[in-house]
């Protein structure tokens, strides 16, 4: 019996520790808006942009990496997993999934590209500790890969939200069809790819699914 309550008693003190260590690894939204992160010239523009990209639904996560003109050079998406929000995993998440679609920048002295993230979810626009958590994940996979911390969006049944900012609109919203890849105005220009043949091919950088 006495065994049997000290089990249980340990399984309650883990699971607070672990629930404490969450809470640790998220952002308030005040922590956020005191980070300066860099405002988005035209935050309509990319979300309108990533949205026909990807086609997002509830639970999908969008990264993004953005040159200096606000273009887009990479993007991926991916599905969040059924577990308890966590800035870490969240990180680990992002930072594998940028490590695929773009070469670090760590060896800038300064950050030249940000990485924005565009999150679908449930609810409403206000925050949650599910951003909390997104917030702290994102901060720490940019400064792992050398890049700076950009702006964080939600996109829910209402429209989409900056979080920190106060801009938002109606259009996209999680429940939007898909605009045409051709209206993503922010995309960059092809890139050109020589062959080992020397022939000169125009490539654009796509997106990882």
């Amino acid at each position: 019996m006495t065994f049997g309550f000290a089990s249980s008693a340990a399984s309650s003190i883990t699971s607070s520790t672990g629930s404490a260590s969450r809470l640790a690894r998220m952002l308030e939204p005040a922590e956020w808006a005191a980070a300066g992160i860099p405002l988005l010239r035209n935050p309509r523009e990319v979300v309108s942009g990533l949205h026909a990209r990807h086609s997002p639904a509830p639970a999908t996560a969008v990264v993004a990496v953005l040159d200096h003109e606000e273009r887009l050079a990479a993007s991926a998406s991916f599905s969040r997993r059924p577990a308890p929000a966590d800035g870490w995993e969240f990180r680990n998440a992002l930072l594998a999934h940028l490590r695929r679609v773009i070469p670090h920048d760590l060896r800038r002295r300064t950050p030249v590209r940000t990485a924005v993230l565009l999150y679908c979810r449930d609810g409403d626009e206000r925050w949650t500790e599910e951003d909390g958590a997104w917030m702290w994940g994102l901060r720490d996979a940019c400064t792992l890969h050398g890049l700076r911390c950009g702006a964080y969006i939600t996109l829910t049944r209402g429209g989409w939200q900056v979080l920190g900012e106060g801009r938002g609109g109606r259009q996209p919203s999680s429940t939007s069809r898909p605009g045409r890849l051709s209206d993503a105005s922010f995309d960059s220009a092809p890139a050109l790819l020589r062959t080992a043949g020397g022939a000169t091919d125009a490539l654009r950088r796509t997106a990882a699914r």
